[in-house]
């Protein structure tokens, strides 16, 4: 079920909202619970019935490992040999669904052979869920975490606005929230806080990413045909699909915030203005901040971070976005999009070490620094985003040559889509993002406290008045005349 479709904001939502309170003031927490469970599980099954045998097995199966290592965190032997039972079932589960076609048609293209175990359709969300679940056995196993509840182990992994994209969340964020008898009541001010976060998220991918992917999937399906696009075609195509992406995960990440506050629970923040990122380490800061918390916690740091050298450093920076590339998809461009990042991550922390070495002054950058750094950063990530989005290799070098102006233009893309680029790079660099919109109400789980917002002058400060709901119900009305066709976020296929 989408977020941005009839039945969940009109039917589906309402019903689950209304029941889990209803069932909530009259005590019994636990059903509450389990209401939200059946709601999640109804959710997901929407989509394909017949994966969600495969995603309770996944429960069962982590759930039971989780007890075994609770039990046995003070044997260090059970300990190792049930985590490594653990993680690497998972990751083959994982690896079986989402990479044994690539890995059997290389194979077929090396050897020359004809191997065929038929296609393989990805379960929905099962890369979110595994991950989430691994990273869960791993703090179990260091004694960080643990869980002896069923059901609330269910609603850990199950709760629906964060399971089909994420955020990839701990049990320790999650789950003392669901402790607190608070939640089960409904606050108005919770309510409101979330329906507009809601209302800004849908309008940013109904309105503002489905709007500017018109102009970049004739881009990019051309090349794909192999037809080489021209200088301005390739460049509109590779920044409407930067724009589109980001407005479209960052739309996503907001509705699963606002969805997840009308219950009164915080998710971690996962977006964060990555286009204000002043090189790529900061960038890695602000985009899919959850993703990047997992492969830094549970795959860097593992491989011994930067505690063996600087080659060392390097090379495991590259290992880790390589994987973090393979994660997103099966494919080479994927692969090579990782490496680009992992090579774009060595030059930057590189180029701190010699800017040290010259004692330059890196936390007071010059306003003329930022905005060339941020524009370079810009920069590396649009080339980044075309091995991305591109069907193939062969694809990718040709956009990336119309970029370079190396093709004469076959076709010619609309003036107004230039026009549209501006406005949403001018909302992207100079708009606050929800988050700083509502900073003073903490809207996500780790939002800093102590990070001062001041907003400009012509945004009105966020309040619960008549005149914001009235702001925030033209958003939600513009938006919902846009839903006149169901349109995925792009993040749901990996």
């Amino acid at each position: 079920m989408l977020f941005n479709s009839y039945e969940f904001i009109f039917f589906f939502l309402p019903i689950v909202l209304t029941v889990f309170f209803a069932i909530g003031r009259s005590g019994y927490f636990a059903t509450a619970m389990a209401w939200l469970v059946l709601a999640s599980l109804f959710f997901y099954a929407w989509w394909n019935p017949a994966y969600l045998g495969l995603m309770i097995t996944s429960i069962l199966f982590n759930y039971a490992i989780g007890q075994t290592l609770s039990h046995h965190v003070q044997h260090p032997h059970i300990r190792k040999g049930t985590l490594t039972l653990g993680v690497i079932l998972n990751l083959g589960l994982l690896a079986y669904f989402k990479y044994a076609n690539f890995f059997i048609d290389n194979a077929n293209h090396i050897f020359n052979t004809h191997l065929d175990i038929g296609t393989i359709l990805l379960p929905l969300a099962i890369s979110f869920f595994t991950f989430q679940q691994i990273a869960y056995l791993i703090d179990v196993s260091r004694g960080e975490t643990k869980e002896y509840n069923f059901l609330h182990y269910c609603l850990f992994v199950t709760f629906f606005p964060q399971l089909i994209a994420g955020p990839i969340v701990h049990h320790k964020e999650m789950m003392p929230q669901f402790a607190k008898k608070s939640i089960y009541r409904l606050k108005y001010s919770n309510l409101a806080i979330g329906l507009s976060i809601f209302a800004v998220g849908l309008f940013k991918k109904v309105v503002l990413a489905d709007g500017i992917a018109i102009y970049a999937s004739p881009v990019f399906d051309s090349a794909a045909g192999g037809i080489a696009p021209g200088f301005a075609d390739a460049w509109v195509g590779a920044l409407s699909y930067t724009l589109q992406l980001y407005f479209d995960f960052s739309g996503y990440c907001d509705m699963a915030i606002g969805v997840a506050r009308m219950f009164g629970i915080r998710l971690p923040l996962n977006f964060h203005s990555p286009y204000k990122a002043t090189n790529i380490i900061d960038f890695w800061r602000r985009w899919h901040m959850t993703l990047s918390r997992f492969l830094r916690d549970y795959l860097y740091f593992p491989l011994g971070g930067n505690r063996k050298g600087t080659t060392r450093r390097y090379i495991n920076l590259i290992i880790t976005m390589v994987l973090g590339g393979l994660w997103h998809g099966a494919g080479w461009t994927f692969i090579l999009w990782g490496a680009l990042h992992g090579f774009f991550l060595m030059v930057n922390h590189a180029w701190h070490a010699v800017r040290k070495f010259l004692q330059h002054d890196l936390s007071q950058p010059s306003h003329i620094g930022t905005i060339i750094s941020r524009l370079i950063t810009f920069l590396a990530v649009i080339v980044a985003w075309v091995f991305f989005r591109a069907e193939d290799l062969a694809a990718a070098l040709l956009m990336l040559q119309g970029m370079c102006g190396l093709h004469a233009s076959n076709m010619t893309m609309p003036t107004e889509s230039l026009s549209y680029i501006v406005a949403l790079l001018a909302i992207i660099w100079f708009a606050p993002n929800t988050q700083e919109w509502l900073s003073r109400y903490r809207p996500a789980f780790d939002y800093p406290n102590n990070e001062q917002v001041t907003l400009p002058r012509w945004v009105p400060v966020w309040r619960a008045s008549r005149s914001i709901a009235v702001l925030m119900a033209c958003t939600a009305f513009i938006s919902i005349l846009y839903l006149t066709r169901d349109s995925e976020f792009l993040y749901f296929n990996f």
